[in-house]
C-alpha cells in the first residue's frame, strides 16, 4: 500500500476517504454513510452539497474569485459586512474585519483593542485576559489566550500568560473573578477580556449561569476594558440563537465569527468591532493593523452570504432551538441507560456530553485509558461522526461534542442517538475489563 505524505491528526490511524455529502451524510469510497453528527468540527451549518451555496460559487468564480483588500474592494465583501452587522441588531453599527479562520479572527481581535487604547495615547493597556477551560486558536496569539492545557503545553515557553480565571463552572464566583484578576494585573495594562458565550472542546459546552455575562459586563465596564465574544463555534444559530451572547442579552464591544459562517464551503472568518471601538482609529491612522493576502476575499464572501441567506430563508435558527431541544431530551433519556455518561448539557445544536468513571460523584477516567478517542472511533465505526472535547473537570476528563448541521430532522436525530447509544455500549464493554468501578455499574445496570 502506497505510504501517505499527508500529514493527519493521528499518523498511525488510518481515515476513511470522503468523496461526497449529501444533505447531513458524507459517503467514503467504500459507499459506507456517516451521520455528521458534529458538522465536522462544528462547521457545516447547514449540511452538505447545497445546491443553492453551489450556485452562488458558481456565480461569484464566473465574475472574480480574488482581488487583494488593499487594491479593491468588492459587491460580495461590503455586502457581507453590511449584513453581519444587521444581524447584530445593537444600537451602533459593527465594523466587520474578514479573514481564513476563527484563530485569525481572535488575533485580529487582540490587535484591534490594544490599537483601541493606542489610538487615544494609551500605551499601557496591551493584555488581553481570558478563562481557564477555553480554546481560541491555535496560532500563538490566539493560543496565549487559551486555557487549554494540554494544546499549550507543547509551547508554553512561546505564549504569554493570560489565562486567569476559572470556567464557567465556577458560576457566578468565577466571573468575579475576573475583577480580582484586573486588579492583580492593574486595570491600566488590560485592554480585553475574551470569552467563548458557550465553552466548547475545551470544556465540552461548559453554560455560564443566568446574570453571568451582565456581571462580566459591568467589571469591564468599570475599568474601561473590551469585552470579547469569540462567536467562533456559537456564533449564526448553533445554540438556537443569532449568538451565543444573545442567550443574556449582552452586547460585545468586539466579536469573532468563523466556522458556520463558511458552513465549510469555503474558509472564512470575521472580526466585528463596534463603532465605539472603531471611533479611535477612525480619528486617528484609519487603519487597522492586520491582514492577510486573502482577507475579504470575493469568493468566501460571496458564499458566506449565500450561507446566511440561506439560515434565514429557511428559518434554521429557530429550528436549531427546537431541534435541540428535542437532541437534548433524547440524549438525556439515553444517559439513564449508559451509566459512563455524567452529564449532558447544551443549547440549541450544540451538546455536550462528559464521560465519567464515576457517575454520583463526576471521577473522570484515568487519562492513558484514552475513552474520548475511543468513543469518537467506535462511533464513526458505526456510521456516527461525533467531536472531541475536554470533560469540565479543570479541562481534564472526557467529553464528545454533538453538534449536527441545523437542518437535521427529527429522524435522523432518532437515528444518531441510536447510534451513539450503541457506540456507547460498544465502550462500556470495552471498559468493564479496565476499570472495576464502570464494570460493577455495568452489572448493576444489567441486573
Amino acid at each position: 500500500m502506497k505510504r501517505s505524505l499527508l500529514i493527519r491528526p493521528m499518523m498511525d490511524e488510518v481515515y476513511p476517504e470522503a468523496v461526497r455529502g449529501d444533505g447531513n451524510y458524507i459517503y467514503d469510497t467504500e459507499g459506507r454513510r456517516y451521520l455528521d453528527g458534529s458538522s465536522g468540527a462544528v462547521t457545516a451549518l447547514i449540511g452538505h452539497a447545497a445546491p443553492e451555496i453551489i450556485e452562488a460559487m458558481r456565480e461569484q468564480a464566473e465574475k472574480l474569485s480574488f482581488v487583494y483588500r488593499s487594491q479593491f474592494t468588492t459587491a460580495a465583501a461590503e455586502q457581507l459586512a453590511e449584513k453581519l452587522n444587521d444581524l447584530v441588531g445593537a444600537d451602533e453599527d459593527y465594523w466587520s474585519f474578514f479573514v481564513n479562520s476563527g484563530s485569525e479572527a481572535n488575533e485580529t481581535a487582540i490587535k484591534i483593542a490594544i490599537q483601541h487604547f493606542q489610538e487615544q495615547g494609551d500605551y499601557r493597556k496591551n493584555k488581553v485576559l481570558s478563562r481557564w477551560s477555553s480554546y481560541h486558536g491555535i496560532t500563538l496569539g490566539a493560543l496565549s489566550l487559551s486555557g487549554h492545557h494540554d494544546r499549550r503545553k507543547r509551547f508554553s515557553p512561546l505564549l504569554d500568560d493570560l489565562p486567569s480565571i476559572s470556567s464557567p463552572a465556577a458560576g457566578l464566583a468565577g466571573a468575579d473573578e475576573l475583577e480580582l484578576a484586573i486588579r492583580r494585573r492593574g486595570p491600566e495594562n488590560v485592554a480585553g477580556f475574551i470569552a467563548e458565550p458557550i465553552t466548547g472542546a475545551a470544556g465540552g459546552v461548559l453554560i455560564p449561569p443566568p446574570g453571568y455575562y451582565e456581571r462580566i459586563r459591568e467589571i469591564c465596564d468599570r475599568h474601561n476594558i473590551l469585552f470579547i465574544a469569540d462567536e467562533v463555534m456559537t456564533g449564526l444559530g448553533r445554540t438556537g440563537k443569532v449568538f451565543g451572547m444573545d442567550h443574556w442579552k449582552v452586547k460585545p464591544d468586539i466579536l469573532t465569527l468563523g466556522k458556520g459562517m463558511g458552513a465549510g464551503y469555503t474558509p472564512i472568518a470575521a472580526t466585528l468591532a463596534s463603532e465605539r471601538v472603531m471611533k479611535p482609529i477612525l480619528a486617528g491612522t484609519k487603519s487597522v493593523m492586520s491582514g492577510h493576502t486573502y482577507s475579504a476575499n470575493p469568493q468566501s464572501a460571496a458564499v458566506a452570504l449565500a450561507v446566511l441567506d440561506y439560515v434565514e430563508a429557511r428559518e434554521l435558527v429557530a429550528r436549531s432551538e427546537e431541534m435541540g431541544e428535542y437532541l437534548l431530551n433524547k440524549l438525556r433519556k439515553l444517559s439513564g441507560h449508559q451509566p459512563i455518561i455524567g452529564e449532558v448539557r447544551g443549547r440549541g445544536l450544540l451538546i455536550g456530553v462528559e464521560l465519567v468513571e464515576q457517575q454520583e460523584t463526576h471521577i473522570p477516567f484515568p487519562k492513558e485509558l484514552g475513552v474520548t478517542r475511543r468513543l469518537v472511533n467506535l462511533a464513526r465505526d458505526n456510521g456516527l461522526l461525533i467531536y472531541p472535547a475536554s470533560g469540565a473537570a479543570a479541562g481534564d476528563g472526557d467529553a464528545i461534542i454533538i453538534a449536527p448541521p441545523l437542518t437535521i430532522s427529527e429522524a435522523e436525530a432518532d437515528e444518531l442517538v441510536t447510534l451513539f447509544g450503541r457506540a456507547l455500549g460498544q465502550l462500556t464493554e470495552e471498559l468493564s475489563g479496565r476499570c472495576a468501578y464502570a464494570g460493577e455499574r455495568i452489572q448493576n445496570t444489567a441486573r
